[in-house]
Parts: C-alpha cells; structure tokens; sequence
C-alpha cells in the first residue's frame, strides 16, 4: 500500500532557506564590525543565530511528524546527510591543508571528534548535528508523546546552554566546571547534535502534526490574517526578548560562545509559524541552493581573499567589512546557482517514480472526516467523548492516515478489532485511549500493557486466564445483552453473572476503564426491533444498578455505535463509538434514521481508462461471453477488478461508473484485475481518462451504499474489502 499525501507548497520555508544561509554568511564574515561593533554583535551573534535552528526544525517538520514513523525514511534522512557530509569534508581538504589542520597533535582522537561532533571545517558541524538530533528527535517522539520528548530534549539543551552563553555562571563552580570539562573533551562546542539540534527537530515535528489542529478548511481561510498577526507579534516579542537576553549576557561577558538563548527556543518556533502562513508556488530550486550556498561560502572566502591579494584590493574586498560580505555573498549564490543548474540538467537523474494510483485508488477527503467528526460531537450529550472506530483499515480508508487526523483534530480514543491493528496505532503515534473489540490471545498480556491498550474482556474465562498472566492490564468489561456474541451474559441480571462482573473488578491484574454492551438492531426503526433494543439498555443499565449497589464505581461505559447514536441519541454516555457514520455514509442507501445529520462521504474509489475497444454487433467480451453487443459498441476497460474489492456481483449491468461526466454500465463479467464499461452513448472518451466507482463526477454522484446495495452487501462490507493494493491519495 502506498500514500500520497497532497502537497503542500510552503512558499515562506522555500524562501526563507536562502536567506537563512545568507544569514550564516553574516555570521562568518561580519559585515557591520567597520561600522559598528555593537550592531554587527546584534546581526551576526543574535539575529543570525536563527538561520541553523530554523534548518534544523525544517528538517523536523518533513522528519519526525508523527505520520511518518517509518524507519526507511529516518535512514533516507541520514544517508543523504552523511553523503553531504562526505563530500563536504572532501571538498574542504585542500583548505585543511593550506590551514595545517593535519599537522596538529593527536590528530586521530581530534579528528574523530571533528567528524562526529565539530565539523572538519568551522561550519561542516551542522551536518552531524544534523544526524545526531534527528536520530536523538525520532526516536523520543517515536517513544513518548511529544510533551515528554520535548521536555527531555529541553533538558539537553539547558544542559548546552550552560556550555555556552550561559558559561560564566556556572564555570567556576567545581561541579559545574568538572563536569562541562569532561563534555569539552568531547565536543568543542555544546552547540551540537546532542545539546542543541533535538529540541529544534521536535518543534517542527510537533509544528507538522498540530500547526493547524482543529482547524478545518474554510476556519484557517477565515482566521488566516488574525493567526498572521498573532504569530508576527509573538515573533517580534520573542526576537526583541532574545536580543536583550543576548546584548545583557554580552555585556557581563557571561558567553563562552553565543550560540544558545533562551528566548531562541520561542523566537524560532514562532518565526516557522509565521513562515507557514505563506504558501504558494513550489520552489524547491531554493532548497538545493541554500545547501549549496551554505556549504561553498568558506570556499568562497578563501576565494575572495586570494583574488583581492593577488589584485591588491584587501582594503576594498577584504577589509571593507560590507564590501567583503556582499562579494562573498554574491559569489557564493553565483556558484551555487550555476552547480544547481549544472546538476538540474547533468546530474543523475531519478525515474519518476509509478505508483498504483496510475490504475486504481482511493481518494480520502480528510475535510470531510473532519467536518464528520464536528457534526457526530454536535449530536452527542455534554460531557460525551468520540470513540472513532478504525478496524480494518478504518472501514478501507486507511488506519494510520486517519487516526493521525483524528488526532490532530482532537480524538482522543480509538478502537480496534485487534491487538495488532493497536500497535500499528501506536507506531503511528497515537497516544490516546486504545480499545480492543475484539479477542486478544491471553498470552500477549505484556503487549497490551507495552503499548498500553485496552482489552475487551469477552467472558469470565477469558478474564481469569488473562489476569493469570500476571501483568495489570486496562479492560473494558463487555455485558451480552442479546446479541451473544462476546461478553458476559447479563442473564437477566443473575447473581451468578453479576458475581463474575464482581470479580472481574477485584482481580489484582486489571485497571477496569470502562463497560460496555453492543445493540444488534439499533440500525432498524421496526416497532419489534425498537423493542428489543430498549429491552438490551434497560438490561445493560440493570447490570450497572447491581454493580453500583454492590459497591463498584462504576467505569466509563458505551452503548452506541453509528446507529446507536443516531437512532438513540438520549442516551447519556462516556463514548459513542462511531464507525461508519464517521467516514460520513450509512450502510444501506434506504437507512432511516431519527437524526438526520449533515455527513460528508470521506472516500471515492477512481480508476483509469487503458483501453478503448470498437466491438461491431454480435461480439461477445469477457468469460463466458455473458455480454453481446447488440449494437457496434465503444467498450473502455478499465484497471480496477474483484482483487481490488470491487464487487463482482456488479457484473453484467448490475453496477455502472461515471467517465467523462456520463454514466457507463458495466458489461460482461469484472475480472480479478480489468472491467469493461459501455461508453458508446458518452463523447470523447479516451484511454487515460479517470473512471469514478465510488464519488462525484460532473455533477452525478455514485454513492458507496447504493454501489453496495446493488452488489447485495452493506457499505461496511464494501469499503472494508478494499484490496490492499489501492493506492491512496489524501486530500
């Protein structure tokens, strides 16, 4: 299964690389210092200090988002790093040279610590930073939630920032000194990728997952202007808080180097805020240039310096401060923008890279689900959580893209069919409340606890085999009320089953979170089914009323799933666990329902046109020959087959597809992998063009419980059997 993920075009972060390194330039060859001492102290010390950070919290915003857990990516990160690294140490050897850089004493230990810590040249030192806190980063957010990781690497970086602006405080006391003397061993600098580059990557992770959380569309359209002004003045307070702190630590002369600040934390954090703001056109030209411009300007320096010796113009180009920035500046964009063009047009190039959306996928509107989970909590009683129900792939449309999004958008329990579908939840950062429904062999009791889910207790059998493991485990206790299936028998509320509750609360291994029933007909208005519906609560409110008259506090308790809530929406709840009418349909197209709510379809299943056959009267097409023209025929086939999970019951004009704004019947049989549609009645269709099963096309709608309905099924069924060899695509 492969994701595409909309793309984003952050115009402000393209544009501000360049200017950063720009920025880094200053650093290194201080422009106002001929001017004012003061003033090039505030550019290159203070104000530039931000250029690396806001590198390193780029970096983490594409890195360390929650979404993308995944270790190839991680690995991609750092091998591209370190080839950079590589080739930048190479590249900087003749300067080494001419430096005497080899001729120093104990040149292996110090060369070791120059490559992992320090940078073979002054400013290479980014690079493993770079490496070391983006492993350090993803690894604590992948462990913990992003409050403990940052905490932990805020730690870190008070640790550096004692090392660095904040030295003089502490460095002549024993303790403190002994100890940043054994680091110093070590490292040059606590500006490195243990004490500085962590916090910084987990600030853009933490920016990617949440910058627009519980915001949908048309909020962040309407807020955009109040967010920007928000964000600038947050921004400006902080820079102007960050150069009093720097120009006062100046002035007590307290810095051993001035590279951390306290207020560099909020100052960055704010200025990528409002960077997000501006986006637009794509221009990824900026991002190879600013590494290039970053890397090449010692070089170019060096460079500026040997031209001006050689025409004897050091006054103009070398001790003219202004004068030697702008040259070396410009030098340095020149040579950069020639090497890029240069590799744009010689380098390697990388094959475009063909994915299964060229034949079938999904498209997964995440504004709906968004707009779906706002409308649900609107029905639901005060004090009512969502519990969003993602077995199976969250119904076909992807677990781990949806939890993430529901996330984001402020869900915080989850339930699944299965122990593994919750550690695919956890691996994809969801920190929340995690229900098992369904049956988890009792010999995995330290993965509940290790992940931290909830296991449904199905029997009193299965609860004594389960605390027998001897690891406290959360539970959520399941009442059979009649649909007998899993759980314990309400029975009527017999003393036998009510002690088995009882006990399952007494048990030493369990921490009881909730408890629960399921309604079987919730779904049906039908006077005999409404009946035995009210008779399941009235037993399941029976069973609690025993409990609390035994003493038991009672947990969070659930009764309504999608229809439970629509049809029985006076029910006051912990959870309403919403399934299907979370991704915004029904499972019949013919559902009667006592509320009508506004929900949005999330999901539209799309194909292509390969191919356009001419078949003349009489000609069959597919297995068995169950079609026959009856008239000469424009046939498209279509790359989407029963593999895929599109009904094969549709066969034979039994379903149709929307092309080129016009309906086609399915015709013959739909094979494993290809369908035929009659498109001789629609114009212009053409090989390539896009076919909609499932979704809107040219005004017409093809809604999922109709597709279901005429393939004899139910939506649930439907999406759930998407094959897993549909691409996605998230909107």
């Amino acid at each position: 299964m492969r994701v595409e993920k909309k793309v984003e075009s952050y115009t402000g972060i393209d544009v501000f690389r360049l200017v950063a390194a720009v920025l880094i330039i200053t650093i290194h060859t201080s422009p106002l210092v001929g001017l004012s001492e003061t003033g090039d102290f505030i550019l290159t010390r203070i104000v530039a200090r931000v250029a690396v950070p806001f590198f390193f919290v780029t970096s983490g915003f594409f890195l360390i988002s929650r979404y993308h857990y995944q270790t190839a990516k991680l690995c991609a990160f750092v091998k591209k790093t370190l080839l950079i690294y590589g080739a930048a140490i190479v590249l900087y050897i003749p300067v080494n040279l001419y430096n005497g850089y080899f001729k120093m004493e104990y040149l292996l230990p110090n060369l070791i610590k120059d490559i992992v810590f320090d940078g073979t040249l002054y400013h290479l030192w980014y690079l493993p930073a770079s490496v070391i806190g983006g492993v350090i980063a993803w690894g604590l957010v992948k462990k913990l939630d992003y409050r403990k990781a940052f905490a932990v690497a805020a730690v870190l970086y008070l640790v550096g920032l004692f090392g660095d602006s904040y030295y003089g405080v502490i460095k002549n006391v024993p303790i403190f000194s002994g100890f940043y003397a054994l680091i110093f061993q070590v490292s040059d600098y606590t500006r490195n990728g243990i004490f500085f580059a962590p916090v910084f990557f987990i600030m853009g992770g933490f920016i990617a997952d949440y910058s627009d959380r519980g915001e949908n569309k048309s909020e962040i359209v309407c807020d955009q202007s109040v967010r920007k002004k928000s964000e600038s003045k947050c921004f400006g307070l902080s820079m102007a808080l960050m150069l009093v702190e720097g120009l006062v630590l100046h002035h007590f002369q307290v810095q051993r180097h001035d590279s951390m600040y306290v207020f560099l934390l909020p100052c960055v954090y704010f200025l990528f805020l409002v960077l997000l703001q501006f986006r637009g056109k794509r221009y990824v030209w900026l991002r190879d240039l600013s590494l290039v411009v970053y890397l090449i300007h010692p070089m170019m320096i060096v460079v500026i310096r040997m031209f001006a010796k050689v025409l004897h113009l050091q006054g103009l180009l070398v001790d003219n401060s202004v004068v030697h920035f702008l040259a070396v500046t410009v030098a340095s964009v020149v040579f950069g923008a020639a090497a890029v063009a240069l590799w744009g047009r010689f380098g390697r190039r990388r094959k475009k890279r063909h994915t299964d959306m060229d034949r079938a996928y999904i498209e997964i509107n995440l504004e709906n689900l968004a707009h779906n989970v706002a409308v649900l909590k609107a029905a639901m009683p005060s004090r009512c959580e969502l519990m969003a129900v993602v077995k199976a792939e969250a119904y076909g449309h992807g677990m781990c893209e949806i939890a993430v999004h529901l996330d984001k958008i402020g869900v915080r329990a989850f339930a699944v069919a299965t122990i593994d579908e919750g550690i695919r939840l956890r691996r994809c950062g969801i920190r929340g409340e995690i229900l098992i429904l369904g049956y988890t062999v009792p010999e995995r009791a330290w993965e509940l606890r290790k992940y931290d889910l909830a296991q449904t207790l199905i029997d009193y059998a299965y609860a004594c085999r389960l605390n027998e493991q001897g690891c406290r485990v959360k539970v959520h206790v399941k009442v059979d009320t009649g649909m007998h299936r899993l759980g314990f028998d309400a029975g009527h509320h017999s003393n036998t089953h009510i002690k088995e509750i009882l006990d399952v609360f007494a048990m030493e291994h369990f921490d009881v979170k909730g408890i629960y029933t399921h309604l079987c007909v919730a779904d049906s208005l039908e006077e005999e089914d409404v009946l035995f519906t009210r008779q399941q609560i009235a037993d399941f409110y029976g069973v609690l009323k025993r409990l609390k008259k035994e003493g038991i506090r009672i947990p969070k308790i659930h009764i309504q799933s999608s229809y439970g809530l629509l049809n029985y929406p006076e029910l006051k709840c912990s959870y309403v666990r919403a399934g299907i009418a979370l991704y915004g349909v029904l499972s019949t197209p013919d559902a009667q329902t006592k509320l009508q709510l506004d929900l949005r379809p999330v999901l539209s299943l799309k194909t292509k046109v390969v191919l356009i056959r001419f078949v003349p009267q009489g000609e069959s097409v597919g297995y068995g020959r169950t079609f026959v023209a009856d008239r000469d025929s424009v046939i498209a086939i279509l790359s989407i087959g029963y593999a895929d999970g599109f009904p094969r019951s549709l066969s034979n004009r039994a379903g149709y597809v929307l092309i080129n704004g016009g309906c086609a019947p399915i015709v013959g049989r739909i094979c494993m992998d290809q369908l035929a549609v009659d498109v001789t009645d629609i114009a212009d269709v053409e090989a390539g063009m896009t076919a909609t099963l499932i979704g809107y096309d040219g005004g017409k709608e093809i809604a999922a419980p109709v597709v279901a309905d005429d393939a004899g099924s139910i939506t649930n069924e439907l999406f759930s059997r998407m094959g897993s060899r549909l691409g996605r695509i998230v909107k």
